[in-house]
Order: C-alpha cells, then sequence, then structure tokens
C-alpha cells in the first residue's frame, strides 16, 4: 500500500515511522510551500492530511478532486468540513475526518457517550470539561474536546451548547477549561459533579504514537471504500 501524507511536522514524522514498520510506501510528502498536482497524488492509494486549520479544506478538496480517498486529522475547520463532505458524496469520493484518531481516545469517546446518557435523566449532577495540550497547539479549544461537549449536548437536553471558560457562561452550556503547557500530548478530563460526589473519566495520551497509529490504522480501512466515514466505522463502535 502507498501512502502520501499533506504535512511533515511531528505527527507527519510519526505516521511514517509507524506506516514504514507496517512495510507500507510513503511515495510523496507535502509540505506548505509544495504544489500537488492530479497525477502526483495519485501515485498514493491514500492520502492522510494532518497540517493547519487554514490549510486543511484545500488539501482535502485536492484529494477528492484528485478521486483519492483522503484521511484527515486537521482540526480547526469544522465551518468547512460538511462543505468537504458533500461533495465527496455527491462525486463517489471516501473520506474520513476524525477529531482524534487514538484508538483509546475513541474507547474514551464511547464511555462519554454512554455516561452522558446516565446524566441526562440526573439533573443534580453538573458536567465540565478541561483539556490540557502543548504549547504549540493552535486551536483552543482541542477538536477532541469539542467532540466530547457536542456528544454531551445532544445525550443532555439540560445542555445547548459550550463555552470556554473563562468567557461568560451562560446556563446550559458545557464549560471547556483550556490549558497550554510544555509538551504534553493530549489530557481530556470530563467531570459530573453534584453535592455530594462526582464521577470522572479521563484519557492520558503519553505520545504521539496513538494517533498515528490510528490514522494509519484509518488509511488501511479506508482504501477500497467510497463515502463519508469516522473513526467509530474504522472500530466498529
Amino acid at each position: 500500500m502507498k501512502l502520501g501524507l499533506f504535512g511533515y511536522g511531528k505527527m507527519g514524522k510519526a505516521i511514517e515511522q509507524i506506516a514504514e514498520n507496517q512495510g507500507l510506501e510513503i511515495v510523496w510528502r507535502m509540505r506548505h510551500d509544495d504544489t500537488p498536482t492530479p497525477a502526483l497524488l495519485r501515485q498514493a492509494d491514500v492520502a492522510i492530511e494532518f497540517t493547519r486549520p487554514e490549510a486543511a479544506f484545500d488539501n482535502v478538496m485536492l484529494c477528492l478532486q484528485a478521486g483519492l480517498p483522503v484521511v484527515s486529522g486537521t482540526t480547526g475547520w469544522l465551518d468547512r468540513l460538511p462543505e468537504a463532505q458533500k461533495f465527496c458524496l455527491e462525486n463517489g469520493g471516501a473520506m474520513l475526518w476524525a477529531s482524534n484518531f487514538s484508538v483509546g481516545v475513541n474507547l474514551f469517546f464511547a464511555l462519554n457517550r454512554r455516561l452522558a446518557e446516565l446524566m441526562a435523566a440526573r439533573p443534580e449532577y453538573a458536567v465540565s470539561l478541561t483539556e490540557t495540550h502543548h504549547i504549540h497547539k493552535l486551536d483552543a479549544p482541542s477538536g477532541t474536546a469539542l467532540t466530547l461537549a457536542r456528544e454531551m449536548i445532544e445525550k443532555v437536553d439540560r445542555y445547548k451548547g459550550w463555552s470556554l471558560v473563562p468567557d461568560t457562561l451562560a446556563s446550559g452550556e458545557v464549560p471547556i477549561i483550556a490549558i497550554r503547557e510544555g509538551e504534553v500530548p493530549g489530557t481530556h478530563l470530563v467531570r459530573w459533579h453534584s453535592g455530594v460526589d462526582e464521577i470522572s473519566i479521563e484519557h492520558k495520551a503519553h505520545s504521539r504514537a496513538g494517533f498515528a497509529a490510528g490514522a494509519v490504522l484509518a488509511a488501511q480501512w479506508i482504501a477500497d471504500k467510497r463515502g463519508v466515514f469516522e473513526m467509530g466505522d474504522v472500530l466498529g463502535l
């Protein structure tokens, strides 16, 4: 299997190492100042895209227009994601976007959904969400935190939206605290607290390896498929 990489920073290099350890070939690596052609893109069987929010939409669209399945893990461009997904479906393409490719995080998402379902009938519990990442991360809240918050809002009627603390927090909003420090790969903590107790679930990444391995797994999975997918499809969740 041949892979192409949009983005060759820390994540791109981690993906490259895992892919090559599995016997996969990296046929091209696109940096921010490269100009890809459809012919070059089609040398790969699947593209993996980890770049910057302002570049992600164009990169994904280049792949879809070239008929190349694409896996994207760039966050911070959700306002244009539906446009790319619509184009993909209308043109028989294949794309998979995920806020987090870690297998552990996607199991964490499943736990979050189940806990939120239980809390829907327990108004004495209030939720808060804390995410901690390295100082180089460009977006806040993280895409993973937004996925967690959207799942809570979907399951619990008393929550209608989210707010980034210390912004003004309105009634019925999930408060999200975003911390940027050191080289933390990613920690997400969900707390449901009442006047008498607290229930917490947490996922803590120890390195980028889990994210990179999940992205390679997703690329292998999507190679022969058509449609719009998420990481839960890959893992059968």
